[in-house]
């Protein structure tokens, strides 16, 4: 008989006992080996809700030191990598969403920083890129900002009209595309329309 998922507050003691910091990187990378971990029962929505088996983990914090010893593997799984057992979870789409834009300067000297749904706060720049996703079928964009370690956040619809509204347009090669500057980095958010072009 398989033994159940550890309970989620045994969980974050075990965390607690053995963080170094504030987050988001403020646990130890312990080291695991995929092939032996199991299903811990916990799932992030594509809002950023974190779910264990089903039911929302409504304590803000507990979900932020979840984040500290969260892991994502070279082919997409991610897990939560504790000091007492490493296991699998479900992400819906990316582990964060990004429901905060502060904006300070610009032009090229531009610089956008993310607030997170856990309050990581994400200085866009060389380290931190944004990168938009189009939806093959439908051509709505899906943009994202790297947080830490091929984590990323999902770019929340307000905040990303937000970004949008910041746009400028810059020519690439033949066609003309419109983004946003910061870190000294140009990030492409989307290609303008041409007339006579779907």
């Amino acid at each position: 008989m398989s033994k159940q998922p550890p309970n989620p507050v045994f969980l974050a003691d075990s965390i607690e006992k053995h963080r170094t910091g504030d987050e988001p990187g403020a646990a130890p990378h312990w080291e695991f080996d995929p092939k032996t971990c199991r299903d811990f029962g916990i799932r992030i929505g594509r809002d950023g809700t974190w779910y264990y088996h089903g039911t929302p983990i409504g304590r803000k914090p507990m979900c932020k030191l979840f984040s500290t010893v969260l892991r994502r593997d070279d082919v997409g799984n991610f897990y939560l990598v504790t000091p007492v057992e490493a296991g699998r979870i479900d992400v819906d789409d990316a582990p964060f969403t990004a429901v905060e834009v502060i904006s300070e300067g610009a032009g090229e000297e531009r610089m956008i920083t993310f607030r997170t749904n856990l309050d990581h706060m994400i200085t866009v720049g060389p380290d931190n890129p944004i990168r938009v996703i189009d939806d093959v079928e439908s051509g709505e964009p899906s943009p994202y900002v790297l947080v830490r370690d091929n984590l990323e956040a999902l770019i929340l619809r307000p905040q990303f009209y937000q970004l949008v509204e910041m746009a400028e347009e810059r020519a690439e090669g033949d066609s003309t595309v419109f983004g946003i500057w910061s870190g000294g980095v140009f990030f492409q958010l989307g290609a303008v329309p041409t007339d006579g072009r779907p």
